[in-house]
């Protein structure tokens, strides 16, 4: 175990990802004098790292002697913190001391104040210690977002996004809001009823406000049956006016919940952009990650949603899944590349807390999750391969190699909601169980309202669910 101890609870955030980046294969604890008394299993243990904060400076003290900074502000810290790091363990991260914040939206900010790219480029490598190429894809991604939501009126619309939370199973990476269907599937007409009463709330609230693009995310959306997606669509296209909408995206996700009749009916009420995500053309990874279906049935799907007319399909894929080497991700990506779609997205595998890949680490060892640098440039050559451009970045805690999650697609099919969700930039209302609505103020002001996680919670307390939303969207 990595103890960090701290003379005052200042900067926990940033100092638990910097130490588990460079340490990920230790369980990281960072205690204040307040948590150290509640967590009696550490807190009379010899910590490797001491950080005493002063009136105007911090020390750092630990395996690698001390280090002072002459102020104690976020980013003098972080950059002192990641020196530290990075001089005891001879190791550079690609993004260097960047934690908890997204890359493109530094470029972005400085792009907007008429930075050129050259002064980008220092400030990202020498503030922060990112690594030139990381820096160059980050700069080129902003610029690219920049013109994309050139359109978007982000003071008089917004975003949707409707959760669905069930899926066919659980992956073994997952920690999104997810319930089994088959346990669920008696009271799914329950969960659209109150996911109604959210909707016409939020049309009613927002009647005066254009709607730029609808995203149905879940959990797998495509675990309705066919007659409940056209209810749930159908209320959309009654409770909206969807004549300025830029884009209607479904996740349609899961190949094991995929079928023609689903598909007939996205296509018929206007979705213009669908995912069919494997994660991995490796049939034993599939089983491994607990996705019940096979690869033949992912090409099955994809076809099936070609011959349905959608001509703007997305794929996941994720580097890092346990076991797989540079030669299976080659493989994935040829087998992706012989279906062409429109659109690709690379993640690197994060291991979540609230997920079952925490206890498959503790039981096989994380050395048994591979990112490399050769891997992510496997899948960055073979998007561009498919004629596609990097178009949005973004970044999560413990990721494997410690890199970033990149979007990939065909002029033309850019995700849209994916950029406005990453930068910030647009207020998105977001209905159902687990889901958080974001409202983005003029003067850059963010303020976050939830929804409970547990279906039956949602069900019941619908009610105070719209209520939390009044408060967030009325003034």
């Amino acid at each position: 175990m990595y103890i960090v101890k701290m003379s005052k609870p200042k900067y926990e955030y940033e100092t638990h990802a910097l130490a588990k980046a460079f340490y990920p294969e230790e369980d990281v604890k960072v205690l204040s004098p307040e948590s150290a008394v509640k967590d009696r299993a550490v807190r009379d243990a010899a910590p490797r790292l001491e950080i005493f904060f002063e009136e105007n400076s911090v020390e750092i003290r630990g395996e690698a002697g001390k280090k002072y900074i002459s102020s104690d502000g976020k980013e003098e810290f972080g950059a002192a913190l990641y020196q530290y790091f990075s001089t005891l363990t001879g190791k550079k991260l690609p993004w260097g001391n960047l934690t908890g914040i997204r890359p493109t939206k530094i470029a972005m900010t400085m792009l907007e104040e008429g930075k050129s790219d050259p002064e980008i480029l220092d400030f990202l490598r020498e503030r922060h210690f990112v690594s030139e190429e990381k820096a160059l894809l980050g700069i080129d991604i902003a610029e690219r977002e920049k013109e994309i939501l050139a359109p978007i009126d982000y003071e008089n619309g917004y975003s949707l996004y409707i959760g669905i939370p069930f899926c066919p199973t659980t992956c073994l990476y997952c920690s999104f809001t997810s319930f089994p269907i088959v346990s669920w599937k008696k009271r799914v007409g329950d969960y659209l009823t109150a996911l109604e009463r959210e909707i016409d709330f939020t049309a009613e609230v927002y009647r005066n406000k254009k709607i730029d693009t609808i995203y149905i995310g879940g959990g797998t959306p495509t675990t309705l049956e066919p007659e409940e997606l056209e209810r749930l669509i159908g209320r959309l296209e009654e409770a909206f006016d969807l004549s300025c909408l830029k884009e209607f995206t479904v996740e349609a996700g899961r190949a094991d919940s995929i079928t023609a009749e689903k598909l007939a009916v996205l296509k018929a009420h206007g979705v213009t952009r669908i995912s069919v995500n494997p994660q991995t053309m490796n049939d034993d990874t599939l089983r491994l990650i607990g996705r019940q279906h096979t690869v033949a049935q992912v090409k099955e799907a994809f076809h099936l949603a070609r011959q349905a007319g959608f001509t703007n399909i997305n794929m996941d894929m994720i580097l890092g899944l346990p076991g797989e080497q540079a030669e299976d991700v080659t493989a994935t990506i040829e087998a992706i590349r012989e279906l062409s779609p429109d659109s690709l997205t690379v993640h690197s595998l994060a291991v979540k807390r609230a997920s079952r890949l925490r206890e498959w680490i503790e039981e096989n060892g994380i050395s048994m999750l591979h990112n490399t640098e050769e891997t992510m440039r496997i899948a960055a050559d073979g998007a561009e391969a498919m004629g596609m451009k990097p178009y949005y970045l973004y970044r999560q805690k413990n990721m494997a190699g410690n890199f970033e999650n990149v979007g990939y697609a065909r002029e033309g099919c850019f995700g849209i909601y994916n950029i406005l969700i990453m930068e910030e930039k647009q207020t998105i209302v977001a209905c159902g169980a687990g889901t958080i609505s974001k409202r983005v103020y003029p003067d850059g002001r963010i303020e976050r309202r939830e929804n409970v996680k547990d279906v039956g919670q949602y069900i019941e307390r619908i009610g105070e669910m719209i209520e939390r939303k009044r408060k967030l969207l009325e003034d």
